[in-house]
């Protein structure tokens, strides 16, 4: 099974060098879904072979795939293909002369995700997390307006400040490591109990990696650049990086807990995620009360969502497999409102929510998704969200985290309350009728030299082309169709879907 280790890192590779070399050819909008077909499809294979007791390995040790890896790979690729297959259309109108660069980025993103979940060096998978800032920050400008050149920046200086405590945190686990007979960064070898490792540089090392990574998953106090980063991101790419970015940032910190927990024990970590956890959702539920863009408001959303994640990563083994079910409903529920937000960004031609009113009157075919994905975002079930964050708190009580748990209990209906607001504001009402616009001819055309799309005029109740418009016009209904059917069924799949958690959460020293 090695092909299957090395697949989602050639496969895109090879497919970002044919995305440059096809020129204008319509056929290389469609080299970042295959990225993500070539990805998810090797997620399974390797899935498939954990399930039945393999451990497929492959350049000499340094890339291995264990139940934990390889459900990564499946939640990457997920989403991958949910991000890039919802949004063909709408990143298409924007891709402009810069397409064949567009979907070469996508694909090196991938293959470095990939590569970041199936290295069993803590350094390669460093290295990994890092080539993803490179290849992000030009996703993130790709539009080269002053603000989406502003977030790249933003998003470079404060990612490569992470990365660089990261990598401290890494050479001090390394120097610990020289203690023993055999240096080194494989996390197979450093989380062995019983290895002779020096406390105090596991500690600081341990401190100084969770802190680095943690600013790649958009934890407070390092969170600033997730918004402006994925505001400014074209659709799919914003999909990617909430979804598989944020999550892959998060298994990074769960593979040096596992190093630290052996050797200084679960608390020092413990502290340290659980005030960063609870520092975010207070950051989510302070600025969504007041967001005024919707792009923004899902980005905020992602920071509290991250922020629960790190708080069940800080409880233990009891919640970890609530939290690699959120990574996946939470990744599937993202990627899909990004691309809904673009195709509303598209049509009504504002971020604001106070201009996107009464959509659900207006654009029932965008509207209805999007109700329903903000449905399973804020915790409603059959939605797995829903029984992420149930088992999460549950988790938190039974070890003795009470205060912590009825803390996020309170941040989360803030959030609740405001994302709920913001979401009502946007859909129900009316539809207000509004003058035609001077320069629309009577026959309802724009004259030749006009700026302005038709897809930003209002129109009255009697205007039928644009009061419902089909939603499949504006990108592929399908993705959306399967990103919420899982999220709405996997929580109730026993096998092979739990059975792969329990065993995920045995990788990490843990047991249910």
């Amino acid at each position: 099974m090695s092909f299957a280790l090395l697949t989602p890192l050639v496969g895109p590779l090879v497919l970002a060098v044919l995305s440059l070399a096809l020129g204008s050819s319509p056929l290389r909008r469609f080299l970042g879904l295959a990225s993500s077909i070539v990805v998810l499809g090797s997620g399974i294979a390797l899935v498939t072979a954990v399930m039945n007791d393999q451990v497929p390995t492959a350049g000499g040790g340094m890339l291995r795939a264990d139940a934990l890896s390889a459900y990564m790979l499946t939640v990457v690729g997920a989403v991958g293909l949910i991000s890039t297959w919802g949004g063909l259309k709408t990143a298409a109108d924007s891709r402009g002369q810069g397409a064949g660069i567009f979907e070469a980025l996508i694909s090196l993103f991938l293959a470095a995700m990939s590569l970041a979940v199936l290295a069993d060096s803590i350094g390669l998978m460093w290295a990994a997390i890092e080539a993803t800032t490179i290849t992000t920050a030009f996703l993130v400008g790709h539009h080269r307006t002053r603000t989406s050149l502003e977030a790249a920046w933003k998003y470079v200086i404060l990612g490569s400040v992470g990365v660089a405590i990261a990598l401290l945190g890494i050479v001090l686990i390394y120097a610990a490591s020289r203690e023993t007979e055999t240096p080194t960064l494989s996390w197979l070898l450093l989380s062995q109990a019983g290895l002779s490792l020096d406390p105090a540089l596991i500690t600081a090392g341990g401190a100084l990696a969770v802190l680095g990574f943690a600013t790649k998953a958009g934890l407070a106090p390092m969170h600033s650049w997730l918004p402006d980063a994925h505001s400014q991101a074209p659709a799919p790419v914003s999909g990617l990086m909430s979804g598989v970015l944020l999550a892959v940032a998060l298994y990074a910190i769960l593979r040096i807990q596992t190093i630290t927990n052996l050797v200084i024990g679960p608390d020092f970590l413990r502290t340290m995620l659980s005030i960063g956890g609870l520092l975010s959702l207070a950051i989510a539920a302070s600025l969504l009360i007041r967001q005024v863009d919707y792009k923004r408001m899902l980005a905020y959303s992602s920071i509290e969502h991250m922020g629960l994640m790190a708080l069940g990563v800080a409880i233990g083994p009891a919640a970890l497999p609530a939290v690699l079910l959120y990574m996946l409903g939470h990744g599937l529920i993202k990627a899909t409102l990004f691309v809904i937000s673009g195709r509303i960004l598209h049509i009504e031609g504002t971020p604001v929510i106070s201009n996107v009113r009464a959509l659900l009157a207006r654009r029932p075919g965008l509207a209805v998704p999007w109700l329903a994905a903000m449905a399973a975002l804020v915790g409603f079930p059959p939605f797995s969200i829903f029984f992420s964050e149930v088992g999460i708190i549950m988790a938190g009580w039974a070890e003795g985290m009470g205060l912590v748990v009825m803390i996020a209990l309170f941040l989360l209906l803030v959030i609740f309350a405001g994302l709920t607001r913001l979401t009502v504001g946007m859909v129900l009402g009316s539809p207000t009728p509004t003058p035609t616009p001077a320069f629309v001819s009577a026959t309802g055309s724009i004259p030749s030299g006009s700026t302005q799309s038709i897809a930003t005029i209002q129109s009255g109740p009697g205007d039928e082309t644009l009061l419902v418009r089909d939603f499949s016009t504006h990108g592929p209904i399908l993705p959306i169709i399967l990103a919420l059917a899982v999220t709405a069924s996997v929580a109730f799949i026993a096998h092979p879907i739990g059975d792969l958690l329990e065993r995920a959460v045995s990788v990490l020293g843990g047991t249910n």
